[in-house]
């Protein structure tokens, strides 16, 4: 990366990132890392990290694989037998994270818990994630996305009045790799002035709870949850996809200064702004059935090109019901190509940019592809 004809440093440059991994949460965390300039070592089993397994859409290679891994290193090893596990510690001992996230308790049985290498260690940061923590009744089980999306509410309020849904990425995995990514930056950042290192515990079920706090306030102060709504709102109105001659327009309205300009310059009534049925949000929350009927015997005759210029004209947040082949021509979608085995690979860009700086990725590793260069200098 170039800036002003200097090559310009990345923020984590210099450190060194060991990651026993595999599926979405952890190589999520350590990709994060990896895109800031860290040193990331993926240990993988012999047979390699199942999700490269997943899927083979991407020129024979697994979706995930190729999102979660580029600017790493590979190398194969067996922490069942004594010399792999050795190689391992040794790496370890000279990294600044380590992170796993192996099914519960199983890197204990080989000395590789958070407690025996930062006793060893006490710079180490240490990062463990997993579906429900290492305490409690729920500590040995098993925690796939779809799982947790179930035991924490979050499928009961998604879908449509008919049934619930899975959300349609694996937001419980991403959002304990992005909780880990920030207690990791916490403590690169604490062990500057104190030395010490941490160990950072992050879990699925913890990081979709926190996600779940609005619906979860709302049952325990009302003692109802917000209901599935499909595209609804559960607390606003009108806050939802409605239909044009051509095709669906989103709206969103959250307050009254909103809904006043939705009704003059969208609907071109600015006297339904008072009715009594819809004059606050909880009166249009109440009478939402009213108010989409409303709006749609507005909409629903009237080009979607026509209905766009109405609301651009009043400042109304609008957007397109787009789907993924939508988003693959969006003008806002920035992107970058990674190299992989398979060739060049273009993915969505980091949302975390610098102002000034052309994001740069690494490579996508082939299974194994460092195995000689690592065990030759991490060798004991």
């Amino acid at each position: 990366m170039k800036e002003n004809n200097k090559i310009m440093s990345k923020p984590l440059d210099g450190v060194l990132v060991i990651s026993l991994e595999q599926a979405v949460a952890a190589p999520y965390l350590s990709s994060r890392l990896a895109d800031a300039g860290a040193r990331v070592i993926k240990i993988e089993r012999p047979d390699g990290d199942f999700a490269r397994a997943y899927d083979s859409v991407v020129n024979g290679q697994s979706s995930y694989f190729v999102w979660l891994n580029r600017g790493k290193e590979s190398i194969q090893l067996d922490i069942k037998q004594a010399d792999d596990l050795a190689l391992l510690k040794n790496m370890i001992a000279k990294a600044d994270v380590f992170i796993q996230n192996l099914a519960p308790g199983a890197v204990g049985r080989y000395g590789l818990d958070s407690e025996t290498l930062r006793a060893a260690n006490p710079r180490l940061i240490t990062v463990d994630i997993s579906g429900y923590g290492e305490d409690g009744p729920y500590a040995k089980m098993k925690a796939y996305d779809m799982l947790v999306q179930s035991e924490t509410g979050l499928a009961s309020i998604t879908g449509t009045p008919e049934g619930p849904g899975r959300v349609g990425v694996s937001v419980c995995d991403i959002a304990a790799g992005m909780h880990g990514l920030v207690g990791v930056l916490q403590a690169l950042y604490e062990r500057e002035r104190t030395g010490l290192g941490r160990a950072v515990k992050s879990t699925l079920f913890a990081g979709m709870a926190d996600w779940m706090a609005v619906p979860l306030l709302h049952y325990e102060h009302t003692g109802k949850a917000p209901g599935r709504g499909g595209l609804s709102h559960p607390t606003l109105a009108p806050y939802e996809a409605y239909e044009t001659l051509d095709g669906p327009v989103v709206i969103s309205i959250q307050n009254q200064r909103e809904w006043r300009n939705l009704c003059e310059h969208g609907l071109l009534d600015a006297a339904l702004a008072d009715d009594p049925r819809f004059a606050t949000n909880d009166r249009r929350v109440e009478n939402r059935a009213e108010l989409n009927e409303t709006i749609n015997a507005i909409f629903s005759v009237l080009p979607r090109e026509e209905v766009v210029a109405r609301l651009m004209k009043g400042r109304i947040a609008f957007g397109a019901l787009n789907s993924v082949a939508d988003l693959a021509v969006h003008p806002q979608l920035e992107r970058v190509t990674v190299e992989s085995p398979a060739g060049p690979v273009t993915t969505p860009a980091s949302p975390v940019m610098f102002a000034g700086e052309t994001p740069a990725y690494g490579p996508i590793p082939a299974l194994g592809e460092h195995n000689e260069a690592l065990r030759k200098e991490f060798s004991i």
